[in-house]
C-alpha cells in the first residue's frame, strides 16, 4: 500500500487508538499495525485501573479542592526533579497541567467516559492535592468506548487493522520515513506499509525484564534477581531501536517505573506475569529476613522511594496485616480484580467500601501463592519459611509486630507508619480505605496474613525524545522528516515528561495527550 494520505500507526494501544481516532475525523487515513491478536486491542490500557491525573476539574471542586496549572506544574517539576534544562520534557510537563483538562478529561467525557465522583489522593509528597481520577468502568471501559468510537466515524472505511503483525524496522524514502517492515507473528510471513508518515505508540521497554535489569537505575542498587512483569509483553523496546538506528534521540532509558508489591498470577498470561498490590496501609512491612524496614516503608508517599529500598535491601518484601485489615484495605491496581468497579455495578462497589472486599481477599488466599494465612505468629512464619530462601526468625518477627502494635494502642505519631494512617484518614477518599489504626496481632481480628511481594516492572518514563508535535528529534535536535512518536513509547511526551518520578495518572493521561497532539500535528 502506498498512499500520501495514509499515516501508519505503530501500536494498538489507548495511544495508537486515539491517534487513529483524531487522524480518521480530521480526513485522513490510517493503517494501525499492532503486534498482539485483535481480542487485545487497547494494550495495556484495557487491563489498567483507569485512573488518571487532572487539574481543576469539576470533580474536585464538588469537593472544595483548590488546584491549578500553577499548583500542579511545581508539584510535577520538585517531585520529578523537573528543571527548564530538560528541554522538551520540561515543556511537556507544562503543557500537560496546562491543557489536560479540556484536552484529556473533556474529551473523554464527550466520549462517553465517567468517572467516580471522589478523586483520590495518590503520591502524597509529590501532589499537594487529589487529583487522580478514576474511570467508572476501569481502563476496559475506556479502552473498549474508545474503540467503538473509532468504528463507529462515518469514515470508518479509512481504518486498516492489522494484528499479530511485528514490526522490525523503518522504512526511508527521499529522506523522509514513509512506511515500516517486519514480521507476522502468526505465519512468519514478511510484510511492509508504505504511507507518507509513521506514528510510534508501540509503548516502552518495560515488557522485556532483561531490558529492566539493563537499564535499572543505578541509585536503586543491583537489579534484583527476582522480578514480575506488570507491562505489556510485548512492550521490548524494539521500536526503540528502529528510531535509534535512523538518528532518532532517546532520552535515558534507566528512567522508569516500576511498583514495590508486586505477587505472582495464578493463571499467567506471561512469563513472569504479577499482579500490582495496592500495599496497605495498616500491614506491617518487613524486609527478607523478617525484620522492620529502616526507614520504615510508607504507603501512599512515594512508589519510587519503595523501590528503591527494597531493591536496595534484596528485592523481596513481606507485608503482615489481620484479616480485619486486608478487609478494608487490600486492593489490587488493575481492572481484571476489581469487577464492581469494571461492571459498574454501584451497590457492590458500596459494600465493599464499607463492608470490605471479602471476594477479593477470599480470592487472593484461595488462588495466590505469595499470600499465607494463619491462626498463630508461630504458625505464620513457619508458612512464610516455605516461601522464602532466607531463613526468618520468629523473634524478629515477633518483636517488630509486637512494637508497632503497642505503638498503635498508645496512637503513636512518633511511629511514621502510624502518623501515615492518621493523615491518610484526614481526606475523606482515603478514609473509606484505611482502617482505624489496628493492632494487628489482635484476636478478635481474625487470621494473620502474610504477603511475598516482589518487584513488579511497568511503565518507561524515558523513551524517544519529541517535541511538541510529536515529532521525533535527531541528536541535533532536528525533527527526522515523517516520524512521530506518542504515547510510552515517547516517555508520554518529550523523551519522558514525569523526570525521574510520576505523579500516578500521568501514564494514561499522557498517551491520550500526547497522541492528540500528534495526530493534530500531522492533519497540520
Amino acid at each position: 500500500m502506498r498512499d500520501s494520505d495514509v499515516v501508519i500507526i505503530v501500536g494498538g494501544g489507548i495511544a495508537g487508538i486515539v491517534a487513529a481516532l483524531e487522524l480518521i475525523a480530521g480526513g485522513r487515513r490510517v493503517v494501525l499495525i499492532d503486534r498482539d491478536s485483535e481480542n487485545n486491542f487497547g494494550g495495556l490500557a484495557k487491563e489498567s485501573f483507569g485512573g488518571l491525573l487532572f487539574v481543576d476539574t469539576p470533580i474536585q471542586r464538588r469537593h472544595g479542592i483548590k488546584d491549578s496549572p500553577e499548583l500542579a506544574f511545581a508539584d510535577w517539576t520538585r517531585f520529578g526533579e523537573l528543571t527548564a534544562a530538560d528541554g522538551w520534557s520540561y515543556r511537556w510537563a507544562q503543557a500537560y497541567v496546562e491543557n489536560c483538562r479540556r484536552d484529556v478529561y473533556e474529551w473523554l467525557r464527550q466520549q462517553g467516559v465517567g468517572f467516580l465522583p471522589m478523586p483520590q489522593w495518590v503520591e502524597r509528597n509529590g501532589n499537594s492535592v487529589p487529583r487522580w481520577h478514576i474511570v467508572w468502568g476501569t481502563g476496559q471501559l475506556l479502552a473498549n468506548r474508545l474503540i467503538e468510537q473509532l468504528h463507529k466515524l462515518p469514515q470508518s472505511d479509512a481504518l486498516t487493522l492489522h494484528f499479530s503483525h511485528r514490526v522490525e524496522r523503518l522504512l526511508i524514502a527521499d529522506g523522509r520515513v514513509t512506511g515500516c517492515a517486519g514480521v507476522r507473528e502468526d505465519n512468519g510471513e514478511h510484510f511492509e506499509f508504505h504511507g507518507s508518515a509513521v506514528l510510534v505508540a508501540s509503548g516502552g521497554i518495560n515488557g522485556d525484564l532483561e531490558q529492566v535489569r539493563r537499564h535499572w537505575p543505578a541509585a536503586c542498587g543491583n537489579a534484583p534477581s527476582e522480578l514480575l512483569n506488570g507491562a505489556h509483553r510485548y512492550a521490548d523496546g524494539r521500536l526503540h531501536k528502529a528510531v535509534a538506528q535512523h538518528g532518532g534521540q532517546l532520552a535515558p532509558l534507566d528512567r522508569m517505573w516500576n511498583y514495590a508489591a508486586g505477587v505472582r498470577h495464578w493463571a499467567p498470561r506471561k512469563p513472569q506475569h504479577g499482579l500490582s498490590l495496592v500495599p496497605p496501609r495498616g500491614a506491617l512491612w518487613l524486609d527478607a529476613n523478617g525484620q522492620r524496614f529502616e526507614p520504615t516503608l510508607l504507603t501512599g508517599l512515594d512508589t519510587s522511594a519503595q523501590v528503591a529500598q527494597i531493591a536496595r535491601a534484596g528485592g523481596t518484601s513481606w507485608q503482615i496485616l489481620n484479616y480485619r485489615i486486608a478487609l478494608k484495605e487490600l486492593a489490587v491496581s488493575g481492572a481484571e480484580l476489581n469487577p464492581s468497579i469494571r461492571e459498574r455495578r454501584p451497590l457492590a462497589f458500596l459494600r465493599d467500601m464499607l463492608l470490605g472486599n471479602r471476594w477479593l481477599v477470599d480470592t487472593l488466599l484461595k488462588h495466590c501463592a505469595d499470600f499465607v494465612v494463619a491462626a498463630s505468629l508461630p504458625e505464620l512464619v513457619e508458612k512464610m519459611n516455605t516461601l522464602s530462601n532466607v531463613s526468618i526468625k520468629l523473634e524478629h518477627v515477633e518483636h517488630a509486630l509486637t512494637s508497632y502494635d503497642n505503638a498503635v494502642r498508645r496512637r503513636d505519631p512518633a511511629d511514621p507508619q502510624i502518623a501515615n494512617i492518621i493523615a491518610a484518614r484526614a481526606w475523606k477518599g482515603d478514609r473509606l480505605r484505611t482502617a482505624n489504626l489496628v493492632p494487628i496481632l489482635e484476636p478478635t481480628c481474625g487470621p494473620l496474613i502474610a504477603i511475598h511481594e516482589r518487584i513488579i516492572s511497568r511503565k518507561s518514563l524515558g523513551g524517544i525524545v519529541t517535541d511538541l508535535n510529536g515529532r521525533v528529534l535527531d541528536n541535533s535536535g532536528q525533527p527526522i522528516a515523517g516520524l512521530y512518536a506518542a504515547g510510552e513509547a515517547s516517555g508520554f511526551g518529550g523523551g519522558g515528561m514525569n523526570g525521574k518520578r510520576a505523579l500516578e495518572g500521568t501514564f494514561l493521561g499522557g498517551c491520550i495527550y500526547s497522541a492528540r497532539r500528534a495526530a493534530r500535528a500531522l492533519l497540520a
